[in-house]
């Protein structure tokens, strides 16, 4: 899936019909989040593996991209969205931020993002302790544009994309490009360092309980560590 979008995307990007990318759901949920029994056979780590491949495409492209957020947004679900230029959120919809609870640390620079945008008191809240971010509030926070009712939230986005159509697009790309200017190098720095100590926790005695608890179906036991 990490695959299928990363190739999306750097399609969109070479078409010339194409004037903004809208990433869409079904209505009931954004994303459920990494599978966690793949997380223990197959780590999602190194620049070849697909997610970062999708986090890089998703990072260089010079269009528009948008969100439209009903649901659950768990995990990278929510952390990508620092990085859309526009997120219209349902009033159902969840952004959670788990990576605490599963013995590990957050990624896609929200480790640097959430902080600047929400505050470092209101970002704690959000990271160390996974509290949910849901519907309205991720407006009020600077993570969303706007949010509708659930039944209304495709159209309205279609209708924001479809904008873009009647704006010069080489205007659109390099405004998108000064206003990324100042932090881009920033964002690398932060997603370097979280990849390093994500691939470090993922092979830590927390992760592995924490995973294996979610697994089987149990409350993980962190009293010993």
């Amino acid at each position: 899936m990490y695959q299928a979008l990363a190739e999306a995307i750097t399609a969109a990007r070479a078409s010339t019909a194409a004037h903004a990318l809208l990433i869409a759901c079904q209505p009931e949920v954004f994303t459920a989040g990494n599978d966690l029994e793949d997380f223990l056979q197959r780590p999602p780590v190194g620049s070849g593996s697909p997610v970062r491949v999708f986090m890089q495409a998703l990072l260089e492209c010079e269009k528009p991209v948008m969100a439209a957020v009903s649901g659950a947004a768990i995990g990278i679900g929510a952390t990508m969205l620092l990085h859309c230029d526009l997120v219209y959120v349902s009033d159902q919809a969840r952004l959670v931020l788990p990576f605490v609870a599963l013995g590990l640390v957050p990624e896609f620079a929200s480790s640097l993002l959430l902080p600047q945008r929400l505050g470092y008191a209101r970002a704690a809240e959000k990271m160390l302790r996974g509290e949910p971010i849901i519907g309205a509030e991720a407006v009020e926070l600077g993570i969303a544009t706007a949010v509708l009712p659930a039944s209304e939230l495709l159209a309205h986005a279609r209708r924001m994309a479809e904008r873009f159509t009647a704006l010069p697009p080489g205007a659109v790309r390099d405004t998108k490009r000064l206003k990324r200017a100042g932090s881009s190098a920033a964002i690398t720095h932060a997603m370097q360092a979280e990849e390093a100590i994500f691939s470090e926790r993922l092979r830590s005695a927390e992760a592995l309980e924490a995973l294996q608890a979610f697994v089987q179906k149990r409350k993980p036991d962190f009293s010993r560590f």
